[in-house]
Parts: C-alpha cells; sequence; structure tokens
C-alpha cells in the first residue's frame, strides 16, 4: 500500500461521519461478538460432555487449538514487530490506536478465522462457522480502510486462522 492509496482511503471516510461511525462501530460489534460467541460454544460444549458423557476430545480441542495458536502468533508478531500504517505513513487511523509495531499478522483477523474454524468443527449450528468466516472477512477489510493494518497483515492473519485451525482440529 503506498501513502497515497493509505490517505485517500482513510481520509474518504473521514470526509462521511456516518461511516467512520459505522466502521469503528462494526469493528467494536464483530470483535466482541466473537468474544461472546466464542465462550458460549465452550460452555455448550460442556454441558454435553457433563449431561450426555461425551469424551473430552470437543471441548479440550475447541480449547486447545485456538488457544496454542493464539500463544504462536503472538509469539511471530513480537518476533516480526512490523509496523503499522499509521506509523509508516505518520498519519492517523480512523480507529483510534496507538500501538506501536505488532501488525503483522493480524491478531483481530487471526483470532475470528481461528475461532471460525472451531465453529466449522463443533458446532451444531450449520451457518454459524460459515457466518464467523464471512465476519472475518468484514473485520479484515474494516482493519485495513480503517488503516490500522496493511492488506498483507490481514491475509495472514486469515490465512494463519484457517490453517492452524485446520491443522490442529485434524491432529
Amino acid at each position: 500500500m503506498r501513502k497515497s492509496t493509505y490517505i485517500r482511503m482513510t481520509n474518504a471516510l473521514r470526509a462521511r461521519p456516518a461511516a467512520t461511525r459505522a466502521v469503528v462501530l462494526a469493528n467494536k460489534a464483530i470483535t466482541n461478538a466473537v468474544y461472546v460467541a466464542y465462550p458460549c460454544l465452550l460452555a455448550w460444549l460442556a454441558a454435553w460432555q457433563i449431561a450426555f458423557g461425551w469424551p473430552a476430545k470437543p471441548l479440550l480441542c475447541a480449547l486447545l487449538v485456538p488457544g496454542v495458536s493464539f500463544v504462536l502468533v503472538t509469539a511471530l508478531r513480537k518476533a516480526i514487530n512490523a509496523p503499522r500504517p499509521y506509523e509508516v505513513f505518520d498519519a492517523a487511523p480512523v480507529i483510534a490506536k496507538d500501538t506501536q509495531g505488532n501488525s503483522f499478522p493480524s491478531r483481530h483477523t487471526f483470532s475470528i478465522f481461528v475461532i471460525a474454524m472451531t465453529f466449522c468443527v463443533w458446532c451444531p449450528l450449520a451457518w454459524a462457522g460459515p457466518a464467523m468466516l464471512v465476519a472475518g472477512v468484514a473485520l479484515a477489510v474494516i482493519r485495513v480502510v480503517s488503516g490500522v493494518h496493511f492488506p498483507r497483515d490481514v491475509v495472514a492473519g486469515a490465512v494463519l486462522g484457517i490453517a492452524l485451525g485446520a491443522v490442529g482440529f485434524l491432529l
């Protein structure tokens, strides 16, 4: 992404206060929805395990795969410590953020995709996993157009979330 693209993109949002509010709200809403949905899935798995004598594997996998993956991605981000667009281009992002570095890969995007994979594998509601994948794409776009991540950051986050989820659940 070039500076001119970044400035044009973020200024286009700033020129439309309603659009700015919508992007900020959508970022919070999607993030918070995942933070609520994931514990609900874990609680549902635990309840079924207790009530019906299910094996511990579904709950353990639903905890361990995202958890271990999250730690690995966090370590990778720290090691790479890539600057964020607003640092590189010296321009404020649309979503208020002052974090320095740790842009690659996007942990928001990674998290929603690895949790979506968890829903795809363990949730009995067939639509929940795919719906979360769609929400992940929306969140990735929001993170880029609001100026807090480069496209490469969110693509890497999505690919890692899907790959680590798929590999983790196959093991």
